[in-house]
């Protein structure tokens, strides 16, 4: 197992803290990581209600007057908060992403906040035709360019606060994503009949909590682990994401096929992130 070095100069754990005291680089990315999230959460749970279509096709205004601030129905307030929550966390995206290369933050952080940046506003349109069109590819695309920035700024967090995970932290985060990749399939239709509003903004709940796992791991394990093994942690976010591909896909349309694959993709990614864990524990209890 390697050493971490963590340079003095362009530090991802003190960038900005002295220009901004206490809440520094590394808080700002964590507060905007909560806010994309919390957005990505709000569009899942305003979709299951049925809320995204309450504002008759309008974007960006609702049926609410100035602001919204007379909403028709409950539902168009639904939606109108989400579209808030979403135009904060816009503003700290741009708020971070400038921020990064202001101060002496590492420059690959500044690039994963940067990537997130130049999302935001392909998301904002692809949110707005959601709205105006309505239709399935625009939807997929609008979730899949949201868990794009969620990535880049997970990615973001992690490095900027990477000399202060421990190592222990790689088996642990595989211990989890094993746990959550099974977890998933059970908050999905394929077994629970009653797809409430609930049980499906839970299941995406976990699917953040399961690729956040995995950059962990891929971000801190290729650096604390060395040969093939650095090699194949750095890779674990890629079954991640077919698994999240598939779970996301078997429940579209219920294609046996489609079905099939997403549960020999699960089972493989229980054996791989069990094995794995298994395998970096007994080294890191060794070192």
């Amino acid at each position: 197992m390697r050493k971490t070095v963590v340079s003095n100069t362009r530090t991802g754990g003190t960038g900005g803290t002295d220009r901004f005291g206490r809440f520094g680089v590394p808080e700002l990315v964590v507060t905007t990581l909560a806010l994309v999230s919390a957005t990505i959460l709000l569009g899942i749970a305003t979709k299951a209600a049925g809320a995204g279509l309450a504002c008759d096709a309008n974007w960006p205004l609702c049926d609410g007057g100035v602001l919204n601030l007379f909403p028709a129905t409950f539902p168009s307030f639904f939606e109108w908060i989400h579209r808030v929550v979403a135009g904060i966390a816009g503003l700290f995206i741009l708020g971070s992403a400038i921020v990064a290369w202001r101060t002496d933050t590492d420059r690959a952080v500044a690039i994963a906040l940067t990537i997130g940046l130049v999302l935001t506003p392909v998301q904002v349109a692809l949110g707005a035709g959601t709205v105006i069109l309505y239709e399935i590819p625009i939807l997929n695309l609008h979730f899949w360019t949201a868990i794009a920035i969620f990535c880049s700024f997970g990615i973001g967090a992690i490095l900027v606060w990477e000399h202060r995970i421990p190592t222990k932290a790689v088996p642990q985060a595989l211990g989890l994503a094993t746990v959550l990749v099974p977890l998933q399939a059970l908050l999905s239709p394929l077994v629970i009949s009653s797809y409430t509003q609930v049980l499906q903004t839970a299941l995406y709940a976990v699917t953040l909590v399961f690729i956040g796992s995995l950059l962990l791991v891929a971000i801190v394990g290729r650096r604390r682990f060395d040969g093939w093994l650095s090699t194949v942690l750095t890779a674990t976010p890629i079954l991640g994401l077919l698994v999240a591909y598939f779970g996301r896909e078997s429940v579209m349309g219920f294609d046996p096929v489609v079905v099939l694959a997403y549960t020999v993709i699960t089972i493989l990614a229980v054996l791989v992130y069990g094995w794995l864990g298994l395998r970096t524990r007994s080294i890191g209890a060794a070192n």
